[in-house]
């Protein structure tokens, strides 16, 4: 019986499914050994095909590619000085 995994990292879990995936193990069989050993929430079924995908076409990376579009926050010090000087804020 295995006990499951219960702190890990996305990148660990990429790493298994690319290792697993280089053995010939089938995406199905990946997806039902991480969810055995990390648990359902580890990776999901349709992720470790997408991943396996990747694996097939050359990716080694194993962390997060860049998005594009929008930050999720464009809050930082000279953002925030543009905005109270445009608002004149200052007083002045």
């Amino acid at each position: 019986m295995t006990t499951p995994i219960k702190e890990w990292s996305k990148p660990e879990v990429r790493a298994v499914v690319r290792f697993l995936f280089s053995k010939g193990t089938k995406p199905s069989e990946i997806h039902k050994q991480i969810a055995e050993t990390y648990g359902e929430g580890a990776m999901s079924r349709s992720r470790v095909y997408q991943w396996c995908t990747w694996c097939g076409e050359g990716r080694t990376s194993l962390g997060d590619e860049p998005k594009s579009g929008r930050p999720k926050t464009s809050t930082n010090e000279e953002n925030t000085t543009r905005v109270a000087e445009s608002l004149d804020v200052t007083g002045g």
